[in-house]
């Protein structure tokens, strides 16, 4: 009687590894339905502009640094010992003034990248439910880099981007 249960448990077991093996995996490449909606191409130009404003104000304290420096260099053998260690800390002071706001714009950039894509991603959630249950896939998953192999994937990125932009026209 007990191996006749474990012929059984390994036939049930069996058949439950052979089913989930067999499942239909869906794949979707989110960045580029961001960039191909509408939605989220007006989200990524917010993004760059935001950007590229941050990037010319680094620009110039760069600069700033950069002319401050060349001008140490040309006056530094007519200063005193005194007056070098100031010059010096003033530019360290500089540097790490323009370090500082580097990474406080970082974090600006990414909270804004995360309050502008989060209402985006709320809207496809559904939308990606919807194409996964038309398509027959018992998965989803959101790629970041391509897929070199799965059994039985289905692409579902283009169809996400049809549906989204058939619901929320603007």
């Amino acid at each position: 009687m007990e191996d006749f249960m474990k012929i059984v448990i390994g036939l049930i077991l069996t058949f439950i590894s052979a089913q989930a093996l067999a499942a239909k995996i869906g794949i979707i490449d989110m960045q580029k339905v961001i960039n191909s909606i509408k939605e989220g191409k007006s989200v990524i130009g917010t993004l760059e502009k935001s950007f590229n404003e941050k990037k010319a104000k680094l620009k110039k304290e760069e600069d700033k640094i950069i002319k401050a420096k060349e001008e140490f260099q040309k006056q530094s053998m007519v200063l005193s010992d005194q007056a070098k260690v100031k010059k010096e800390q003033e530019l360290q002071q500089m540097i790490v003034g323009i370090q500082q706001k580097t990474v406080e714009y970082q974090k600006e950039i990414q909270g804004l990248e995360q309050s502008l894509k989060k209402p985006l991603l709320d809207k496809l959630k559904p939308i990606v439910d919807e194409v996964s249950k038309k398509e027959g896939v018992d998965l989803t998953f959101e790629i970041s880099s391509p897929v070199i192999y799965a059994k039985d994937k289905v692409d579902l990125t283009d169809a996400i981007i049809k549906a989204y932009d058939a619901k929320h026209k603007k």
